[in-house]
């Protein structure tokens, strides 16, 4: 039995790991590293005491299922830098979209707009839901569904229901 455990725990460890090393080539095949990233815990916490502006980049179709609580639609196809103007250029700005490539692209277009505190949410609601946090749905009630935008990007979210 304690052989076996210890096998479990390692392949879990090891697991882990690997979604991690995945993730991370991911993001750098797409993604610049201009913007800094924020973990899904460090962003939780900051989300907890009210601290932070929370953007959602995505489509309409994929806020409605679910987002993070208190997250602002900003769009993605149709975004405008217009749509912050009553956010201050030195309040904590963290943008997510599902794996954080779509985000990365509208936090930059925030930062070219003098925005100087933003954030790209590593692994997007994507991550935010494998590590178990919660989001809402349109009527504010929590949901285990979540938008997978695609069959393709829909693979990298493990730990909720996915809508097409």
């Amino acid at each position: 039995m304690r052989s076996f455990l210890i096998f479990f725990f390692t392949a879990c460890l090891f697991n882990l790991a690997n979604a991690q090393q995945d993730l991370d080539a991911l993001l750098k095949k797409y993604n610049t590293g201009e913007v800094p990233y924020i973990s899904v815990e460090e962003l939780r916490m900051q989300q907890l005491k009210g601290e932070v502006t929370i953007l959602d980049a995505r489509e309409p179709q994929e806020y409605v299922v679910s987002h993070l609580e208190d997250a602002y639609f900003v769009g993605y196809e149709d975004f405008e830098v217009s749509r912050l103007a009553d956010i201050p250029k030195d309040k904590p700005i963290v943008v997510y979209c599902s794996l954080g490539i779509r985000s990365e692209d509208i936090s930059t277009e925030i930062q070219k707009a003098g925005f100087r505190n933003i954030r790209n949410l590593y692994g997007g609601i994507f991550e935010w839901k494998n590590k178990g946090f919660p989001v809402i749905d349109s009527n504010g009630k929590e949901t285990e569904r979540v938008h997978a935008f695609s069959q393709t990007w829909g693979k990298w979210l493990k730990n909720a229901e996915k809508v097409y």
